[in-house]
């Protein structure tokens, strides 16, 4: 049985303010026995105003949440997956880019954002996530107190064939941080997370950003933790907090046990269009 805490944020534009967030729930995470504590994307800074938010954005090295995190992480001995930060790339141009940071604050993971969210919806809400951010070009599973965790971010979430390449490389828990907004969250977080919990057969930890934000958006909260058999284990609804949940690997074992489609899964043959 491994233990992980859940952190629903409402993020604004000062990143040391949510620094100071992510900092408490550490502490109190490591107090309730969690081994890892995973946030949401975008956890250090919020900010769709580019001018303003570009003032914010520096490089790792100099990130103050990433400081103040793995800090944290050390004082408290415990893992903690950063979901994302926006950080200022060696070429200058922008990533979105998860962390993982150990129990003793050293990173030993890091996941740039591939799928970029591009859309305009019906709401009239438009979104250019590639006029500011460059995507990434690699997947990554990562080594954890809690099981071998496949990364992902937001947007990455529509896109089965990931989440199948890392369950193949083994990966038991996916986890999907996220911002994601209200008319797409009501019409599809839930069903997208238990179907991919479902493909993979592996838990499912979905941190995400939640309520209305300083820079005028507003975002769908209900971050999930999903079993390998699609059960919700946990629904955080629409207030921020920390939730702690318990992940039996022996659920995990009897899932893949029952619906073996990791063995069963086969590469995909060209397809053949008939006339």
């Amino acid at each position: 049985m491994s233990r992980i805490a859940v952190l629903q944020m409402t993020s604004g534009i000062d990143p040391l303010a949510n620094a100071a967030t992510i900092v408490t729930a550490v502490g109190d995470a490591a107090d309730a026995g969690a081994t890892v504590m995973f946030t949401p994307e975008m956890s250090g800074l919020l900010d769709r105003d580019r001018d303003r938010a570009a003032h914010s954005i520096t490089i790792e090295e100099a990130d103050p949440v990433l400081a103040a995190v793995r800090a944290a992480a050390a004082r408290a001995a415990i893992w903690v997956h950063i979901g994302s930060l926006a950080v200022r790339r060696a070429d200058g141009r922008l990533g979105n880019r998860g962390f993982v940071i150990d129990g003793m604050g050293a990173i030993r993971a890091r996941y740039d954002k591939l799928h970029l969210f591009d859309v305009d919806l019906p709401t009239g809400e438009r979104w250019r996530e590639s006029a500011s951010y460059v995507a990434g070009d690699t997947a990554v599973v990562a080594t954890t107190p809690a099981g071998l965790v496949g990364l992902s971010i937001c947007y990455d979430l529509r896109f089965a064939d990931l989440y199948a390449r890392l369950s193949d490389a083994g990966a038991t828990i996916l986890a999907v941080p996220a911002a994601f907004t209200r008319p797409t969250g009501a019409a599809h977080w839930h069903v997208l997370l238990r179907a991919r919990a479902i493909e993979a057969g592996a838990f499912v930890v979905a941190a995400a950003q939640t309520g209305i934000h300083a820079d005028g958006r507003t975002t769908y909260g209900h971050s999930l933790v999903v079993d390998p058999w699609g059960t919700v284990l946990c629904d955080m609804g629409e207030e921020p907090g920390l939730a702690i949940v318990n992940l039996d690997e022996a659920a995990l074992a009897d899932t893949r046990s029952r619906i073996p489609v990791l063995t069963h899964r086969r590469p995909i043959p060209p397809v053949l269009v008939t006339a």
